[in-house]
């Protein structure tokens, strides 16, 4: 059956996908003009704040009452940011130092910076219970292990953030935090005993007026023993809608990913997200072509013609996302961000352990740092700085800089770098190591030959009893490597 020019249109207002460049392809302006809902931008298209700016406007005027969204957490995953590191630490650091008030504030700073940019909504903050220590995908992303203190520092953000006009899209419903399998490459299970647990952070959202909630590609068989709750109707309709009471807009987590294209294609998944009551379609983390969105438009708009796919369900996802971007274009006052709140709240969460009975801290000499680098997984841009070397050699200039990766953490080459530091002081920064046995036997290793050495865990600490120091940043971020290279020379 031939799908009429308006049903095509329909099926273009719920869908924000994804492009290359630091400035819109013709493909997009058109599409734009046709009727699509918005953009996501990733890092690929950001070079700086005015470069972003510009970027934002040409979209807009294609398109006046378009949705232009990204990934902006603060912390490990920014895209703002990632050619320097965040100047913000992420949601568990935030967690540690338990002040809402801080929170907050600096979830109106970030929104400050966003709505400058021209971004209307952020996906942001994770809302997710962090409850397993080997996830793969969220740890310092969340607020933290506890659903009370994760609820109340989620709530705190959307404040802060939506006060600047830039909504708030809490994720990943109905919780990725007590998973241990990564959604960008398989689908995680929600057991049954975790999910009111899980649930609690995103009832405290609904009931602060958060505007957006993101789907999680997660399977939660006490729900729906059959469908990733993306594509589930008990779970989008039944459990958000219904029972937790949400109108606002729901959005999916990138399509693309094997959770849900695996099991039905980028085409076929969205038309079901569509159906089974999300209102928009996140595209293009890892495919952004006009060819994919043309898919996309095309699958939703046949889903209709065959009666997969109501049109009333269809028209009413686009009513939902125009409403949320008219709240965008008139919502929020802005203030300048102020670039230090950031810092204030990296040195709070900083928790320092002295093992050694012998002074080791501050560090007056230049040291040997060794940094441990994994494999981060996709929500986090390669290209993102972090350690604790750089801004140790601000401070103590002739600071020497090694970063391992796994393959390259062997005896001889540990060995090596011991040797080449003599009598310097030895700094090892480790991300996780309690998630990779390699970076464990690494730190034995050091911390046999130089039990001298100060450890920085930048991940999530499972132990304090490492080195004669033992530094938890409880992120990666710029500024939680500046925390602790303050610690670590005394300049706090």
């Amino acid at each position: 059956m031939p799908k009429s020019a308006d049903l095509l249109r329909l099926a273009d207002a719920v869908l924000l996908p994804g492009f290359q460049g630091t400035t819109p392809p013709d493909w997009l302006r058109r599409r734009l003009g046709e009727g699509l809902a918005g953009v996501v931008l990733f890092s690929r298209n950001i070079a700086g704040p005015a470069q972003l700016a510009a970027l934002t406007a040409a979209l807009r005027a294609e398109n006046p009452a378009l949705l232009v969204g990204t990934d902006e957490e603060s912390g490990e995953v920014t895209r703002l940011e990632v050619a320097t590191g965040s100047s913000r630490p992420g949601g568990y650091a935030l967690g540690v130092v338990d002040d809402v008030a801080l929170t907050e504030a600096l979830a109106k700073d970030l929104g400050a910076d966003l709505a400058a940019a021209g971004i209307t909504i952020d996906f942001a903050p994770s809302a997710d219970v962090n409850s397993n220590p080997d996830n793969p995908v969220i740890g310092l992303r969340a607020f933290g292990a506890d659903a009370d203190l994760v609820s109340r520092h989620t709530r705190a953000f959307v404040r802060g953030l939506q006060s600047t006009g830039v909504a708030a899209c809490v994720k990943h419903f109905p919780g990725h935090g007590d998973t241990a399998v990564d959604s960008h490459h398989g689908v995680p299970v929600v057991a049954a005993a975790g999910v009111d647990r899980a649930l609690r952070p995103f009832r405290e959202a609904i009931a602060e007026g958060v505007k957006a909630v993101m789907t999680g590609h997660l399977l939660v068989p006490s729900y729906d023993p059959d469908l990733p709750a993306t594509l589930s109707p008990k779970v989008l309709t039944g459990l958000l809608r219904e029972e937790l009471g949400f109108d606002g807009m729901v959005i999916t987590d990138g399509i693309e990913m094997a959770a849900v294209a695996g099991m039905y294609g980028i085409g076929g998944a969205s038309a079901r997200a569509i159906a089974a009551g999300a209102d928009a379609i996140c595209i293009g983390g890892e495919r952004s072509d006009e060819a994919t969105a043309v898919e996309v438009r095309d699958a939703i708009a046949a889903a209709v013609t065959e009666g997969l796919l109501p049109e009333e369900r269809l028209a009413d996802a686009a009513r939902r996302v125009r409403e949320l971007a008219v709240w965008t274009t008139s919502s929020g006052s802005t203030t300048p961000a102020d670039g230090h709140i950031g810092l204030t709240a990296a040195r709070r969460a900083l928790r320092i352990t002295r093992r050694s009975t012998v002074p080791v801290l501050p560090l007056t000499s230049a040291p040997q740092v060794i940094e441990l680098s994994p494999e981060m997984n996709l929500a986090i841009d390669k290209g993102t700085p972090w350690g604790v070397g750089e801004p140790l050699r601000e401070l103590l200039p002739g600071t020497r800089v090694a970063r391992l990766a796994a393959s390259e953490a062997t005896g001889p080459a540990i060995e090596r770098l011991i040797m080449e530091a003599g009598p310097r002081p030895i700094v090892v920064a480790v991300r996780d190591a309690h998630r990779h046995p390699w970076q464990g036997e690494a730190l034995r290793h050091l911390l046999s030959a130089r039990p001298d050495a100060v450890v920085v865990e930048m991940g999530l600490p499972e132990r304090s009893d490492l080195g004669a120091v033992h530094i938890a940043t409880y992120g990666s971020a710029r500024v939680c490597g500046q925390a602790a290279a303050e610690a670590i020379t005394g300049s706090l």
